[in-house]
């Protein structure tokens, strides 16, 4: 992944973190706090925060997902709605949708879900012209006519 020197990654981050789940606890029950949280157990049940939310390679939540930023390392199984970033890591697999601004995705991490980032398409339709362009197919003998979208 290419890091821009202002670009916050779970890597490069310092976060004070105010919540954490460790490994082998499970919480049931929705999690709402208020500062950043990590998970590296496991929560069954909906997690909201106002701040970042990191879930660790081992973590795993089962519920829907509030936050500001969220890095996702873990598995997460719901849909997750990130008012400013969504990262998920080499390690990390996504099983819902995602609402956020910026979403970056490493190699190698699984995301089974649709993204929604706030965008709409221009008023044409797609915000591309359409020309025509001709294809000669030698080993036919073919003419063929297609349309190439720049």
């Amino acid at each position: 992944m290419l890091n821009k020197k202002n670009n916050v990654t779970l890597e490069n981050s310092n976060f004070k973190v105010g919540t954490i789940v460790g490994e082998g606890a499970i919480f049931q029950g929705n999690l709402v706090v208020k500062d950043t949280v990590r998970v590296d157990g496991e929560v069954k049940g909906d997690v909201r925060t106002e701040t970042v939310l990191i879930v660790g390679s081992k973590g795993r939540i089962d519920g829907n997902i509030e936050a500001d930023t969220i890095f996702a390392g873990g598995l997460i199984k719901g849909d997750l709605r990130a008012k400013n970033k969504t990262e998920i890591s080499s390690t990390g697999k996504i099983f819902g949708d995602i609402t956020t601004k910026i979403l970056v995705i490493d190699e190698n991490a699984v995301f089974q879900g649709r993204c929604d980032m706030g965008q709409s398409l221009p008023e044409n339709g797609n915000g591309m012209s359409t020309v025509n362009v001709r294809t000669n197919y030698k080993d036919s003998g073919k003419e063929d006519k297609k349309e190439e979208t720049k």
